[in-house]
């Protein structure tokens, strides 16, 4: 089973995204888990995710999760989906850096 990690400013803001995310992938047959955690560099956390997605709010963070860990796939995530909570578009974000779309 994947390990998707979404990190955000506090983790509030991404929990609204995590069960959107959660509800596309059930409606693809695709087995994930997706957390949602405040960022910090959560090392436990981050090991143990398959791939990394930062909201657009921390991303200047990104650069730094990229040379701490860089055999882990990290991205930001899309501002527009971000905004719009399309837990479809990010899951598909998700699965393209993991190499499944």
């Amino acid at each position: 089973m994947k390990k998707i990690l979404l990190c955000c400013a506090a983790g509030m803001s991404t929990s609204l995204l995590v069960q959107k995310m959660q509800s596309a992938a059930a409606a693809e047959n695709f087995e994930c888990e997706i957390e949602a955690v405040p960022f910090t560099i959560n090392e436990p956390k981050i090991l143990q995710a398959d791939v990394v997605l930062l909201g657009p709010q921390v991303r200047f963070n990104l650069k730094s999760i990229k040379e701490r860990y860089p055999d882990k796939p990290a991205e930001t995530i899309d501002m527009m989906a971000y905004g719009m909570c399309d837990g479809v578009k990010i899951l598909k974000q998700a699965k393209r850096l993991l190499g499944l779309e």
